[in-house]
């Protein structure tokens, strides 16, 4: 994910930086340093990572945190071989 892409999924999703902050469970400071996609002090590149990228998929899909679904009477057959 690019810095613009995550740029666009913020505006996509309507989330303000501090909404996207706690729905991606990172920092305010993080969330705009992924928008700048570079380093404020040095200016290297900053390489958003791939859990970030399905996240911000999930989220714009929908999709709340994962939750195992509760086992159904097919699945607690074969558990007992």
């Amino acid at each position: 994910m690019t810095a613009d892409e995550f740029k666009a999924w913020r505006s996509q999703v309507g989330l303000s930086v501090r909404e996207a902050a706690e729905a991606l469970g990172i920092s305010r400071s993080t969330v705009e340093l992924y928008e700048l996609g570079r380093r404020k002090d040095d200016g290297r590149p900053v390489v958003i990572p791939r859990h970030i990228g399905l996240a911000c998929a999930a989220l714009a899909q929908g999709l709340d945190e994962w939750r195992p679904l509760p086992p159904t009477k097919d699945t607690k057959d074969s558990d007992h071989g």
